[in-house]
């Protein structure tokens, strides 16, 4: 009988890493439009939107997985605590994992993957310290901290991040390990979790994605214009003021114009309020007016 239950999982992890994918294309496109557009690019704006919804989804799917480690721990009775703090200069301080469990602290940092250059592993060395010393600062008991990469394929920086922790421990004289893979619930003692639930669950996640992502959002115009109906003003005024997005761009996201229709109408709708924001509705009402035929 399976731990964890898929459908749930799914959901979860769709929602983190899908979700608001459009809202976050049509932000950059208005910032920097030249990205897609620019003729000095390898790749056709086609081409470039795949891309870069593809790379958001690999950035959103460490959040997603946050919640599955976090929901494989809460299965065997760990309770999550508080993870979001302010230091003592006022600075925010967020722990992806933070559990209680028989008298213990469990602090875990976690990665997908150990592949990075020597900037930013020294930055997660720093970062992972900063929040070992709020831990002990404030008197959390019997601390057992995860330095732990998801993917136990790649190891670049094993050594670097073994030597590191060593004088954690010897400094803090606390319980520090570098964990990869199912190292992790090895340690917890979750006997068989990572291949009988987590394995099993990404296989078959896998299993239901589409290969590439679906980017004419006028498949289902009304969810588009529900997703994105509330950017800024600012950033529709940038997007129908440029004459690349609006003539390349547009017709490869919008080819039937129905969600920029559905839009035209909101503007007008917001334009007859008569509140502060009127005006800039109206404005934007009369710019997507000349943009559609």
């Amino acid at each position: 009988m399976k731990k964890l239950d898929y459908e749930i999982i799914k959901n979860q992890f769709n929602k983190k890493i899908f979700e608001n994918s459009k809202t976050d294309l049509l932000e950059k496109l208005s910032k920097y439009p030249s990205r897609y557009v620019g003729i000095f690019r390898p790749t056709k704006p086609y081409t470039k939107i795949i891309q870069n919804i593809t790379q958001s989804h690999e950035i959103k799917f460490g959040d997603a997985f946050e919640v599955l480690i976090r929901q494989s721990f809460e299965y065997y009775n760990y309770e999550s605590i508080l993870r979001n703090h302010r230091l003592d200069n006022n600075d925010a301080v967020s722990f992806d994992q933070l559990f209680s469990y028989n008298g213990r602290t469990i602090f875990i940092e976690q990665k997908i993957r150990d592949d990075h250059d020597s900037t930013k592993k020294r930055g997660q060395i720093d970062n992972f310290e900063k929040k070992l010393n709020f831990l002990i600062s404030k008197n959390y008991s019997n601390i057992c901290s995860y330095f732990y990469f998801i993917d136990p394929s790649l190891s670049k920086n094993k050594n670097y991040y073994l030597s590191e922790i060593e004088k954690l421990k010897s400094f803090y004289n606390t319980e520090i390990h570098l964990v990869y893979g199912q190292e992790l619930f090895e340690k917890e003692k979750f006997d068989g979790f990572w291949e009988e639930e987590i394995i099993y669950f990404l296989e078959k996640w896998k299993k239901d994605l589409p290969d590439l992502p679906e980017i004419n959002f006028d498949l289902d115009s009304k969810e588009t214009f529900e997703e994105i109906k509330n950017l800024s003003p600012q950033v529709f005024r940038c997007l129908l003021d440029n004459e690349d997005v609006v003539n390349i761009i547009f017709p490869i996201i919008f080819p039937k114009n129905e969600t920029l229709l559905l839009l035209k109408e909101h503007f007008y709708s917001l334009s007859k309020k008569g509140d502060v924001k009127s005006r800039l509705y109206e404005k934007l009402y009369e710019k997507i007016s000349n943009v559609l035929p």
